[in-house]
């Protein structure tokens, strides 16, 4: 059976491809403006306006009642501290459209601190949150989560958005492994 855990890992796999993509664009030095936004634009509309919103109105209240509010409150902050890093790099790009070259390293130490922030907060939701959830949720609860996930990834993205994500991210993956 799919659960819901395995259906947030699966939204991290593309988030960390995302992130690989990020970390190849800063050692190329890429001032493609259309790239830098395209990968904005994926965070905030995939990484964070779809996954980000299954944990924090689905996922995290359920383990909140499981008695987890340590866990979620320290996962919270790391959303909240890599979207003021998206914010950085937003703000970084308006500068640098107005030629502001200075922007562009402020473009990429904001995208450092996202791509190490992310590796990290992945890493113990993955190893560890995950894992804890697997124990205390039942299959009902994997079961209804997982249906609750479902009817929010087309109710905020629409029929076909989240191909289109993954679509992009590959997009990228193929300039920039290229």
């Amino acid at each position: 059976m799919k659960t819901a855990t395995q259906n947030l890992e699966n939204d991290h796999d593309y988030i960390l491809r995302l992130i690989d993509v990020m970390e190849k664009m800063m050692t190329k030095f890429n001032t493609d403006l259309t790239h830098i936004e395209l990968v904005v634009s994926l965070i905030m509309n995939y990484a964070d306006g779809i996954h980000h919103f299954k944990e924090e109105n689905l996922f995290f209240p359920l383990m909140i009642e499981k008695g987890f509010s340590n866990p979620i409150s320290a996962m919270l902050h790391d959303h909240e501290e890599g979207r003021n890093f998206v914010k950085g790099m937003n703000d970084g790009i308006e500068k640098y459209k107005q030629r502001n070259e200075s922007a562009l390293p402020e473009i990429y130490r904001n995208m450092q601190g996202y791509i190490d922030l992310l590796r990290a907060h992945i890493g113990k939701e993955n190893n560890v949150l995950f894992r804890m959830a697997d124990r205390v949720l039942s299959a009902n609860e994997q079961e209804h989560m997982l249906l609750k996930f479902a009817e929010a990834e087309r109710t905020n993205s629409g029929v076909g958005q989240m191909q289109q994500f993954i679509t992009e991210i590959e997009g990228l993956e193929a300039i920039y492994n290229g």
